[in-house]
């Protein structure tokens, strides 16, 4: 295994590499992904250096949590932190985030996942009330004191559902879309979670693949792929693909972004080198479909600091092309 650096994920006191392995693709809404594929993405990125699974119940309905509960038993030794995610199973109300209904949600998920306490469980982007539930923050404490979870904390669409979150005293870490289109927490949030002791996880972290450099105007993803039915946000909020931006603007800026890359840097390790290295960001969470782009996603991890002269560029871009479309909705 190739040591990467390890960071404390906020309020959990658990170090966590700082690419970590998000699992959504394995569980088929970017297209079928075969079970050994799917295996050998994980386990090649824990020989990458990866510590850190991110998944969710939802994720394939429990597809992704299965395959990380069958990949981390015959692999004991990979030290693995997995976080998982809920609520999502149910109509998206305030009213059915209830402690019975966090227990139904919890056993399921540590049956997939084939562990007793689950490491870190996050709310899944709720309606945007139940981040100021006392009732909530109560059920999960209880969900805590009942060793069901070691910690909880919550996944957002917003800036300012982050910072309602973060001034939670049990929140151990926050979860939010960060890559060079998505610029916003930066301003507010990130200094939050440095002062609060929060861990901040970076999603989305390649614009749904857009900072890859590798789509053009012409690029046709398959049916079944979110990139093809939620592009205007007609199944869950926009701003889960492409990170709401455009596509036809998306891939126009990725083509400007490739060019900011390093020599014998991609563009997609250029943009993970670039969320790495903003103050407060614990770890990152790209996807991989293949053993290749895991191992390509953890070496971004031992890339030189981007100079200021490449941040600086950054937020040009973003100032121009995309702040006007996405800094007040997100």
């Amino acid at each position: 295994m190739i040591p990467m650096e390890q960071r404390e994920l906020g309020r959990t006191k658990r170090n966590v590499s700082v690419v970590g392995q998000g699992t959504w693709q394995l569980g088929g809404d970017w297209g079928d992904v075969r079970e050994a594929d799917a295996l050998g993405v994980l386990d090649a990125a824990v020989e990458a250096g990866v510590t850190f699974f991110d998944t969710a119940d939802v994720y394939g309905d429990g597809r992704s949590e299965q395959l990380i509960g069958r990949y981390l038993k015959e692999r004991p030794d990979a030290g693995v932190f997995v976080a998982t995610k809920m609520g999502r199973r149910a109509d998206q109300v305030p009213e059915n985030y209830t402690l019975e209904n966090f227990r139904a949600w919890n056993d399921r998920s540590r049956a997939n996942l084939g562990v007793d306490t689950l490491d870190l469980v996050q709310l899944h982007c709720p309606p945007t009330p139940v981040y100021s539930s006392q009732e909530v923050y109560d059920a999960l404490d209880t969900l805590v004191a009942e060793q069901r979870v070691a910690a909880y904390a919550v996944s957002v669409e917003t800036c300012a559902e982050a910072l309602t979150a973060i001034a939670r005293p049990g929140v151990a870490s926050v979860q939010i879309i960060l890559n060079p289109f998505r610029l916003k927490p930066l301003d507010e949030v990130l200094p939050a979670a440095r002062e609060a002791g929060v861990g901040i996880i970076a999603r989305v972290p390649l614009a749904s693949g857009l900072l890859s450099g590798k789509y053009t105007a012409d690029t046709v993803f398959a049916p079944g792929d979110h990139r093809t039915y939620n592009r205007h946000g007609e199944a869950f909020d926009q701003g889960e693909t492409f990170s709401g931006v455009d596509y036809g603007t998306g891939v126009a800026a990725a083509a400007e972004f490739a060019a900011l890359a390093p020599e014998g840097a991609t563009p997609a390790q250029t943009a993970l080198r670039w969320i790495i290295q903003q103050p407060g960001v614990t770890s990152v969470i790209p996807g991989a479909r293949s053993t290749e782009q895991a191992r390509a996603n953890a070496a971004a991890a031992a890339l030189d600091p981007l100079p200021q002269s490449t941040l600086d560029a950054v937020r040009d871009l973003y100032d121009r092309r995309f702040r006007a479309a996405v800094h007040d909705r997100w």
